[in-house]
């Protein structure tokens, strides 16, 4: 595993060096969408919606639409101007109970590993959370912006967990639970029968994603069968960079033509459409003669 960020945890007048892993990684199957005749990939282009223009990357700003539909743009001096952290700590604001924090909150998590000369405070500090059955609740700032988070422990190791802001939860509003509905004792009763029939432990290898095994069997197959596109390359897209290392071309050609020719720079630099009628009433005139 590759660390994504270091800093260090400040616990009182201790302060824990860490370095900070992604504890999770995707494993979901990915779909590329393709030209079906060809296999080739489809790419989408950067189009204005108001004058269908295909738009370069320099000229895209941030924007932030209000809620009556209107733009506002926001300029990179405008960004620089927003509240933005860039403190390497893992501040501990208060130690709060376990069962305080809705699992709901739980967005990201984190392993946080010791460095070498912090092992002794790093375990320390994993004790102390262990035996108070509680979480840390912390303020971090991981890419400039400041978020919540927990530590808690987890087969030993410190797990941090960033946190939704309280706001970002959506409030159930479901009028159909408003009525007055509850089970009957004879309803609750067979309900009860069945989850004690269903009771057990979780064991997390107890389960696979048959949809992912099925995927990767169904293409395995399609490729032993010969059933394989092998798309052309597709011509690369001319970056900005190129047009400027064409425009420094063409201006080193011009000026080395000028310098043959004896004429001026911008004689050569003349377009071919520009040169073609002079050569036409040349032609014309000698005719005439």
């Amino acid at each position: 595993m590759r660390a994504i960020w270091k800093g260090a945890v400040s616990f009182g007048l201790v302060n824990v060096p860490v370095r900070l892993f992604s504890a999770t990684e995707n494993h979901d199957v990915q779909f590329r969408q393709v030209h079906e005749k060809d296999g080739g990939r489809i790419r989408y282009q950067r189009v204005c919606s108001i004058d269908g223009e295909e738009v370069p990357y320099s000229d895209i700003a941030k924007g932030y639409e209000t809620s009556d539909g209107r733009m506002v743009i926001l300029t990179d001096e405008d960004m620089k101007s927003l509240p933005s952290r860039s403190s390497k700590e893992i501040s501990i604001e208060k130690f709060v109970p376990s069962e305080q924090i809705d699992p709901l909150l739980f967005d990201k998590s984190y392993y946080l590993e010791p460095e070498k000369s912090s092992v002794k405070p790093y375990v320390l500090l994993r004790d102390a959370l262990e035996k108070a059955d509680r979480m840390a609740l912390v303020t971090v700032a991981i890419r400039t912006r400041m978020t919540l988070a927990v530590l808690r422990v987890r087969e030993g190791v410190i797990v941090l967990q960033t946190l939704l802001w309280a706001d970002e939860v959506r409030q159930p509003d479901f009028g159909v639970l408003d009525e007055d509905t509850h089970a009957t004792k004879k309803e609750l009763a067979m309900a009860s029968s069945l989850v004690d029939s269903l009771a057990g432990d979780y064991e997390p290898d107890e389960f696979e994603d048959d949809y992912s095994e099925a995927v990767e069997a169904l293409v395995e197959s399609k490729i032993e069968g010969g059933e394989v596109k092998a798309p052309e390359a597709a011509p690369e897209e001319e970056t900005e960079v190129v047009d400027l290392l064409a425009a420094l071309q063409r201006s080193v050609d011009a000026a080395k033509a000028a310098k043959r020719g004896g004429g001026t720079k911008d004689e050569a630099e003349a377009t071919p459409e520009k040169k073609k009628p002079a050569k036409k009433a040349t032609k014309a005139k000698k005719k005439a003669s």
